[in-house]
């Protein structure tokens, strides 16, 4: 993995909110098979980290519930600084082709969607665990959520 070029906050106190002063994140590449997840600038990878997915982790997310992480292409469209697994980004799961696929199965297509950290309480001590998201450490996720905006696309692939 690469150094992230992060500041933290505060010389006396340790705070999940980090400051970014390197190149803008213009791309998040996630492989499943993988387990892995790049943070680009303009197709250069700045950062690579290892990733838990949903607990059914091989093929697309139909409906809510199946234990699956989407793949296709949406954007990080929302922040949880207070989110219960430490900190989150919003992914736009799900788009026009999600709900119609979910809707010809006669299911609800699901949401909340997220890249976050791990939460002792939630993480068993196996991989995929999520319902869905995508997991890195509370460590790593404190520089995720310093380094990319709101709108930044993300690709997931199989």
């Amino acid at each position: 993995m690469g150094g992230v070029a992060a500041v933290g906050l505060g010389a006396c106190t340790q705070s999940k909110f980090r400051q970014y002063y390197g190149p803008r994140i213009t791309g998040i590449v996630v492989n499943k098979g993988e387990r892995e997840m790049f943070l680009l600038h303009n197709g250069q990878v700045i950062e690579d980290y290892k990733i838990d997915l949903g607990f059914a982790p091989i093929g697309d997310k139909f409906f809510e519930g199946d234990g699956r992480t989407p793949e296709g292409t949406y954007l990080i469209d929302r922040r949880n600084p207070n989110s219960q697994f430490h900190l989150s980004l919003g992914i736009s799961y799900p788009n026009a082709l999600d709900r119609a696929e979910a809707a010809r199965l006669g299911k609800p297509p699901g949401g909340d969607i997220f890249i976050h950290g791990n939460t002792t309480g939630f993480r068993t001590g196996k991989k995929d665990w999520t319902w869905g998201c995508i997991a890195v450490s509370n460590r790593e996720m404190e520089d995720v959520y310093a380094m990319v905006r709101n709108g930044t696309p993300i690709q997931i692939n199989p």
